[in-house]
């Protein structure tokens, strides 16, 4: 009798002593290793059992940053396929994303934010990584961090990265007022991905492996902004708005008040911009009548916005500091390659 207790006793031991993710759906700790995301060296990343790496076909701009993305969904559980919005999540889900740059051979990393489906709803929390690389730190009023980097060109930069507080968060990840992820979505995710086991398409590995049930054979699939190979112009560029200002601009983001819906699933040419004059842009219309004229980039007000680093004028209005060039270009390809024609009292174009 006395062997059983003690058997016992070791078994509940060694489960306190698992090393396997913690949730915290309560008060989050002060310190990212608290939830056991990662093992080893605290820079590397390395993902700790059921700690599943992530990539989007089209990824939000944040002033060239890299971003390595993770879920972690508790056993037993699983996320609910939907064909156009984002998984809906269990409780206790936890999404991360790091964000870092190169320096020196390697790569610095600034910041890794969760969000955390808690007993209060999705809750954003960016952990900020010291400068020895060991351990990230709760803040959510962080002040600008000073990075420098050389692209792959050579090119030098140097930034005061923004960190969002938690108010900011809400600004991207609230949809009808209700906080939540946005990015994982079956066409952002509908991929291929190397894992440890092998090359697999990411909703099909979700699907293997328990973390998300309901997933059809097919799904459909946003390309890449960037690889022509993966879509035509108009879909790429389509994808970028999705992915960069649809969390806004759309019927349930902050910005539905304007009518600009930038969702690639939206059919409307008028709630796309074309010929549509804004609700309140002020001076960061410069002059422009209409958010999107067809054939003319240099008459839409979305590319001017786009291409401006100036607050007030800039957008998105927040996550960059500068202005992505590619992206850019993409854009003002995208709007000169249409054919059509808006009609004013003041202008014909």
């Amino acid at each position: 009798m006395l062997r059983v207790v003690a058997i016992a006793a070791i078994a509940l031991a060694l489960a306190g002593c698992s090393r396997g993710v913690r949730t915290y759906l309560d008060e989050p700790p002060k310190k990212l290793s608290a939830w056991r995301l990662f093992t080893g060296n605290p820079s590397n990343l390395n993902p700790n059992e059921r700690v599943i790496p992530y990539e989007l076909n089209t990824q939000l701009f944040t002033d060239y940053a890299t971003k390595r993305r993770f879920v972690w969904i508790p056993p037993g559980q699983a996320a609910t396929y939907k064909v156009d919005d984002t998984f809906d999540f269990p409780k206790g889900a936890i999404l991360s994303k790091t964000f870092s740059y190169p320096a020196d051979g390697k790569e610095r990393l600034i910041e890794t934010r969760l969000l955390v489906n808690t007993n209060h709803g999705w809750v954003a929390l960016p952990y900020v990584w010291n400068a020895a690389q060991t351990e990230a730190t709760l803040d959510v009023n962080a002040d600008p961090v000073e990075v420098n980097w050389k692209n792959a060109s050579g090119e030098t930069y140097n930034i005061h990265y923004a960190i969002p507080n938690s108010n900011q968060c809400k600004e991207c990840h609230d949809q009808a007022k209700v906080t939540g992820p946005i990015g994982p979505k079956a066409r952002h995710l509908n991929r291929d991905l190397d894992y440890a086991d092998g090359r697999f398409n990411q909703v099909a590995y979700w699907m293997r492996l328990g973390i998300l049930q309901g997933a059809p054979a097919q799904s459909p699939k946003q390309p890449v902004w960037n690889d022509p190979s993966t879509g035509s112009l108009d879909a790429r560029a389509r994808a970028y708005l999705e992915v960069n200002c649809a969390h806004c601009h759309s019927p349930n983001g902050s910005a539905s008040n304007t009518g600009l819906y930038l969702t690639d699933l939206e059919t409307d040419p008028m709630r796309i911009g074309f010929c549509k004059t804004p609700v309140s842009a002020g001076n960061a219309s410069a002059g422009m009548l209409f958010d999107a004229v067809r054939g003319h980039p240099e008459l839409s007000i979305l590319a001017h916005r786009m291409a401006s680093d100036e607050p007030k004028i800039m957008m998105p209005e927040i996550g960059r500091t500068m202005v992505h060039r590619e992206g850019v270009e993409l854009i003002r390809e995208w709007l000169a390659s249409l054919n059509g024609t808006c009609e004013s009292p003041r202008r014909t174009i």
